[in-house]
């Protein structure tokens, strides 16, 4: 089968683009990930969009973005998307993992994801609006796994700055690799579920949990499903809208995370505007407060769970949603700090979320 060229894949990319396609899904109709479409917009050209490649070390350019002040966060998965508007400060890190621990721009970086990284210019829809600037990164596959897009209270001289001292040479082209299919999971009678429930009990720090997974060869929902009724509840999937209105109604300050394959981007505080949206091919709810948005694909929920994690602070409970994938949409907490207890009024929006009257079968 040919492949399509750089220059059609700009011209195509530019109509789906127009027609009010996003990114990911204008890349997706020509049969490309995004990656491999924002790619193709390296060099010299006459498409006004424009892409300049990018090279590490990614923490130090992450770094460097303190200096251009306000900025947008912005991390997606294949349901969700997590904005967030603020100064990328406390960043620190390694070639493989890091953390950004700013007021408002929270992320857990899993850095040897990160594949390609790329400058974006794309004019705006009118003449009279500057261009859209980001930074988007990519992994081995072509998936985003971060962006950082210019706002109106950007240093736009330092965003450029930036841009300049971490821009590529010219080099050869980047290339993206299909993703391999996911391997199932084992079969439930080869986990030890004692065990399983025994660790889980014994845990002192929500993050061990990851390592309890792993320990007992269990898929996270997998897992979830095995400790039922000891450790987790299925919940409605119109839990989630529940407990973004109940929220905001009563003012109780909530952690949203969502993540993609390089990054877990975090809110932490209060909601207020919730906005549900339906449109011919989806159904969203939407948090659309100042500096930030959450964007929930409510028709892609096909599980939600509730779990609680002993930790050395006491149980802390999240509410979790999965797609129909098995993929994890969002995770929803109360917020706290380490070394404080969960939020009663969190734990009462919990309490009263409406629950999966029936199990699924396996």
């Amino acid at each position: 089968m040919q492949q399509i060229t750089d220059s059609a894949v700009r011209q195509q990319f530019a109509d789906a683009r127009a027609s009010g396609k996003r990114a990911k899904d204008a890349a997706e109709s020509l049969g490309l990930s995004e990656g491999a479409a924002v790619a193709a917009h390296v060099g010299a050209h006459a498409h006004p969009l424009k892409a300049i490649r990018l090279q590490g070390p990614w923490i130090a350019l992450l770094q460097g973005l303190q200096a251009c002040g306000p900025v947008m966060a912005l991390t997606r998965n294949a349901s969700t998307v997590h904005e967030k508007t603020g100064v990328y400060e406390n960043i620190s890190g390694g070639p493989a993992m890091g953390l950004a621990l700013g007021e408002d721009i929270d992320l857990r970086l899993f850095l040897d994801h990160w594949f390609a990284g790329f400058a974006v210019f794309e004019p705006a829809a009118s003449s009279a609006n500057p261009p859209a600037q980001s930074l988007q990164f990519f992994d081995a596959h072509g998936v985003a796994v971060h962006k950082i897009f210019v706002r109106d209270a950007t240093d736009r001289a330092a965003f450029d700055a930036l841009v300049a001292r971490v821009a590529q040479p010219a080099g050869g082209p980047v290339v993206f690799t299909p993703a391999t299919p996911k391997a199932a999971a084992q079969p439930d009678d080869r986990i030890d579920v004692a065990a399983l429930s025994a660790a889980w009990g014994a845990m002192t720090d929500t993050h061990q949990f990851f390592g309890l997974l792993r320990q007992h060869k269990a898929e996270r929902q997998q897992a979830l499903r095995l400790v039922e009724g000891e450790f987790t509840q299925r919940a409605d999937p119109s839990a989630v809208r529940h407990l973004l209105d109940e929220a905001a109604m009563d003012g109780t300050p909530i952690m949203v995370f969502v993540g993609s394959p390089g990054c877990i981007q975090i809110h932490s505080g209060p909601v207020h505007r919730i906005e549900p949206m339906v449109t011919p091919t989806a159904q969203w709810i939407n948090v659309l407060d100042p500096g930030f948005n959450l964007h929930l694909r409510e028709d892609m929920i096909a599980d939600v769970w509730t779990v609680q994690k002993p930790t050395a602070d006491g149980i802390v409970t999240s509410v979790e949603a999965f797609d129909h994938s098995g993929e994890l949409m969002a995770m929803f907490f109360g917020s706290r700090k380490p070394g404080t207890p969960e939020l009663q009024g969190w734990r009462d929006i919990v309490a009263r979320l409406p629950l999966r009257e029936t199990a699924v079968a396996s």
